[in-house]
């Protein structure tokens, strides 16, 4: 990491920070310019707006498991659509700050709208029956058995069918997940864990800002 960053690059980076700061809640400014550092220093690249691509599937990968201690694929693949909005396959570097206003600072309102995408396999605007048995098996932990484990993860999709699905159709719409979670705010991650607990959130915000004071 190089501990001194060029004249273009300082002006470039307060530029951008100022700019993303319009649309961002939950960082300060000072905050925006250390996860813009952090963001140069995972792409290996100079502080410049105008560069395309960013951060790769695999990078990103890479930091949810290392960083925040997911182990799910399934959700990874998810919480990397999530931040990745305009589909490229890559995460830029607005997205990068937008996406962790939310993943780590995020209103209830914020993290139920993020969750519901996150599990909302195809899209459409609902989770099905077999999206939430996609993600149930892929979440639990594979225990061996003599009963068939399918069995089990159907009878959880019912379980949970039954305390969410307000409009009894099945599935769960938005206003449905809406509903559960601010009745129950442990459903909120019902399908996997796709938000990082406290205490990685403090070790990343620990180290994104104090070795961003450093350089």
């Amino acid at each position: 990491m190089s501990q001194q960053m060029p004249a273009m690059n300082r002006k470039n980076l307060q530029k951008l920070a100022e700019a993303l700061c319009r649309g961002i809640k939950h960082f300060t400014k000072n905050e925006v310019e250390s996860l813009i550092r952090l963001y140069y220093t995972i792409v290996g690249r100079p502080i410049d707006p105008n560069t395309r691509g960013g951060i790769d599937r695999n990078t990103f990968r890479n930091i949810l498991h290392n960083t925040f201690e997911m182990t799910d694929d399934m959700i990874m693949d998810r919480v990397f659509r999530g931040f990745d909005k305009d589909n490229d396959s890559y995460v830029n570097v607005t997205e990068w700050i937008e996406g962790l206003s939310v993943f780590l600072r995020g209103t209830l309102d914020e993290k139920i709208k993020y969750c519901f995408a996150v599990y909302d396999l195809n899209g459409d605007g609902y989770i099905s029956r077999e999206e939430m048995f996609h993600m149930l098996k892929n979440s639990l932990l594979k225990q061996p058995s003599e009963e068939d484990p399918d069995e089990g993860i159907k009878d959880l999709v019912e379980i949970t069918l039954k305390k969410m699905d307000y409009d009894h159709d099945s599935k769960l719409s938005y206003s449905d997940f809406d509903k559960a979670v601010r009745d129950e705010n442990l459903l909120l991650e019902a399908f996997g864990p796709c938000l990082p607990d406290s205490k990685n959130i403090m070790a990343f915000e620990r180290q994104a800002f104090h070795e961003a004071t450093e350089l």
